[in-house]
């Protein structure tokens, strides 16, 4: 049963909630198994709410969130509730991740509890990490922030629960290879830079370079002949329209809002990549 309240409970950098009306013209009516492989916050994967799905993301943490939303939403919701919205304790939570021991010793529960309140009480929302995997945005001052935002997390953990959502941490390669003919998989991965300065995407440590743009490409052209329709997002880059040029390729723009320079903020030029 589609569930309207399911929709993305973290807010995450290239985030699809905008470029879904664009999406949505573009979807198959009818497909088998959705793949959604670099799932992120899944804008898309909630407004489709797939019976049958597949998701990934190699963001441990991020993935970790799905399967306690999933599997223990009330004691998450119940260790929401102890976080406050004040400085000086977010910058002690902040600071768990500093010490990779103790931090190994929080439960998945209290894993996912810090991460929902980081990305509700940090500067501009966003997820963030350094070279060392630790969180590193700064504390957002906002006056009332809904950390506990109960109706949405427990339409998100009905939407997995009744239906047949496999949630994964792995290679987007490696999770591909269960897709066959009439599947649906839609790509959003790391966006390659538009300029040399713009590289932001820095929410895993692992980063996602021009050699892993070509990796993605291959996988989608084997894909591609294996009858599998495939949608990906992406900067409107040189790079990344001659690396799809066989292709369809539909023009979008869309308002960005993070950005830790406000006038730097605003429209983009990015590309939707169909094949079939």
């Amino acid at each position: 049963m589609y569930n309207k309240i399911a929709r993305p409970f973290l807010k995450w950098a290239g985030g699809k909630r905008q470029l879904l009306p664009e999406l949505e013209k573009l979807i198959p009516p009818y497909y088998n198994t959705y793949f959604e492989p670099f799932v992120g916050a899944g804008a898309l994967l909630f407004h489709l709410q797939p019976l049958k799905a597949f998701i990934s993301d190699t963001n441990d943490e991020l993935i970790n969130c799905y399967h306690v939303i999933k599997d223990n939403l009330n004691e998450l919701l119940a260790d929401l509730e102890r976080h406050k919205n004040k400085e000086e304790y977010y910058y002690k939570i902040r600071a768990l991740d500093r010490d990779k021991e103790e931090f190994s010793k929080l439960s998945p529960i209290k894993r996912a509890s810090r991460i929902i309140y980081l990305n509700k009480t940090c500067y501009n929302g966003l997820f963030r990490v350094n070279s060392q995997g630790q969180f590193n945005v700064p504390f957002g001052r906002y006056k009332n922030p809904k950390i506990v935002d109960e109706i949405v997390l427990k339409a998100v953990s009905e939407y997995l629960n009744n239906n047949n959502v496999i949630i994964l941490n792995d290679d987007f390669e490696k999770v591909l290879q269960r897709a066959k003919k009439g599947d649906l998989v839609y790509f959003d991965p790391p966006y390659d830079p538009i300029s040399e300065t713009a590289n932001f995407t820095s929410y895993a440590m692992n980063g996602f370079g021009r050699e892993e743009q070509q990796r993605l490409k291959r996988v989608y052209a084997q894909l591609t002949s294996k009858g599998v329709n495939c949608l990906l997002s992406n900067s409107a880059t040189d790079f990344i329209l001659d690396l799809y040029k066989e292709y369809e390729i539909i023009s979008v723009s869309v308002s960005r809002s993070i950005n830790s320079i406000p006038y730097k903020r605003g429209k983009a030029a990015e590309v939707i990549v169909k094949n079939w």
